[in-house]
């Protein structure tokens, strides 16, 4: 079958699993701290999933921020919106399904989203 115009470079969305466990692995190799993923499937209407993570100074936050970002778009033609890189206390990614919070860890004790997002006796799912 000859490829048409519309088949050459065309790649298929990714799935929003995909996309989680694709988040996941670059915050592992940019050695992030403390990364934890909640499942907000069914319980919020903002994304399936957030993960929050920490760097361990406004540095890695902006480096681990611009490298997620590129990985997504070149690996899956996924653009994300990004706030908060000039200053990099606290960036947040909006990869749609996904939303990615990146913390310096006095900024994330401070502002304790897991806690916030914490559903009744449901636990955070820890991943790292």
């Amino acid at each position: 079958m000859a490829d048409t115009p519309e088949m050459v470079g065309a790649r298929t969305p990714a799935s929003v699993e995909d996309i989680h466990a694709a988040v996941l692995r670059s915050l592992d190799d940019d050695q992030a701290v403390e990364v934890v993923s909640i499942p907000l499937a069914g319980k919020s209407s903002i994304a399936d999933h957030m993960v929050i993570a920490s760097g361990r100074s406004t540095r890695q936050v902006a480096s681990m921020a611009t490298k997620l970002a590129d990985r997504l778009k070149q690996d899956h033609g996924k653009l994300v919106r990004i706030e908060g890189l000039p200053t990099a206390d606290w960036v947040l990614i909006d990869a749609d399904d996904v939303i990615i919070h990146l913390f310096r860890p006095e900024v994330r004790s401070f502002y304790n989203l897991e806690r916030m997002w914490a559903f009744g006796d449901e636990k955070a799912a820890a991943t790292a």
